[in-house]
């Protein structure tokens, strides 16, 4: 187990060695395992970091962003599980709103992960409700979801229940603002991006689409070693096709939309991992409906490049079935490593040479929306 964990950290040092060598400062994230064998829920994993300074200057907690925010467990939901929710002003309180639940990565919370990403700026131009749940230090000291623990891969337990929960609890008690049911969507981004597929794949009656940034397959690893090779690459034997994603919808299979979004040099987690993702959900949604999801990653049914102006090269890729729906999308960005795409310059994991992961994200969003 040391070994991968050094060879691990040997990876991570050369990731974020090639980000600076860009001039994009980056803070650290570290992934570790939870404490053993408590899972208590302590108060201090929902205090928030001080704002974060980038290119746009100091930017204020998102409690003073544009829209509407509160920073405070929904009704029913742990104190120490909070959740900051973004409400973009102008929105009609009486007209269901979309909703994004965005999960942070290793080292970040809510706010600061608000602030990187600029979410919020995307909620407010296309008016859709944002939460950001947060990983309680007692859970893990890195603040990183436990993706790679089994006790947090099911249905009706753990972290993936908590994070239900809160959103179901924002859903029917606690926002002045309607939010569609039918319409809300998870994404993450390392850690988060992880355990936003297992939201998805647990809860596909809650989760409409699913977004995977730097993420992992569903059931990559059943613990710590498990998971450092499963993030460097070495094996992918727990999770080779879509059975276990099948098996873990249960009554609620159904094909999932899902877009992936990859840096070809990341050394955190190894870019092999978004293909994996790939096959591992197309496979599950050919197993929810085998008439009409009949796809191969090497095979897409659109792909071209790009480039952002002054930025980053990428391939972007579509999946389409046979009514013409768009159901996977990945977005394979040339030299990004282990950062959000198109984040806000000096944030907390970002990367503003690349194309925005918020308003990609949204529009594949927006895209699923068509199938409800």
């Amino acid at each position: 187990m040391n070994t991968r964990m050094n060879n691990w950290r040997e990876l991570y040092a050369q990731n974020r060695a090639a980000i600076a060598a860009a001039g994009v400062p980056l803070t650290a994230m570290t992934l570790t395992a939870p404490p053993q064998p408590r899972v208590s829920l302590l108060d201090e994993a929902g205090q928030h970091a001080p704002a974060v300074s980038g290119g746009r200057g100091l930017l204020a907690n998102p409690r003073q962003h544009r829209g509407a925010a509160r920073d405070r467990p929904p009704f029913g939901v742990p104190a120490s599980d909070r959740a900051l929710v973004h409400i973009p002003r102008g929105l009609d309180p009486a007209v269901p709103a979309p909703m994004v639940v965005m999960l942070h990565g290793c080292t970040q919370d809510p706010s600061t992960f608000a602030a990187a990403t600029a979410m919020n700026d995307s909620a407010d131009r296309h008016g859709f409700v944002v939460m950001y749940p947060g990983q309680p230090r007692g859970r893990n000291p890195q603040g990183c979801w436990n993706w790679f623990a089994p006790e947090h891969q099911q249905r009706g337990a753990g972290e993936p229940e908590l994070i239900a929960g809160s959103a179901r609890a924002l859903l029917v008690h606690e926002s002045r603002q309607m939010v569609d049911p039918r319409r809300i969507f998870v994404a993450g981004l390392s850690s988060g991006g992880a355990m936003a597929l297992i939201l998805a794949v647990c809860y596909p009656d809650l989760f409409t689409a699913v977004a995977v940034h730097s993420g992992l397959p569903y059931r990559a690893a059943d613990n710590l070693a498990a998971a450092y090779a499963s993030m460097t690459g070495a094996t992918h034997a727990r999770a080779p096709d879509g059975h276990a994603i099948h098996s873990a919808m249960g009554q609620h299979a159904r094909p999932i939309p899902s877009l992936v979004i990859h840096g070809t040099a990341d050394r955190t987690v190894a870019p092999q991992n978004a293909r994996h993702i790939l096959a591992q959900l197309m496979h599950a949604n050919r197993l929810a409906t085998p008439g009409t999801c009949a796809h191969d990653p090497a095979m897409p049914t659109a792909s071209q490049r790009a480039r952002v102006a002054g930025g980053l090269s990428y391939t972007h890729s579509q999946w389409i079935d046979d009514h013409g729906t768009l159901m996977h999308e990945s977005i394979d960005i040339d030299d990004l490593g282990h950062a959000w795409s198109g984040g806000v310059a000096g944030g907390s994991y970002t990367d503003p040479r690349g194309p925005s992961a918020s308003e990609i994200i949204w529009a594949f969003f927006a895209e699923a929306s068509r199938l409800v």
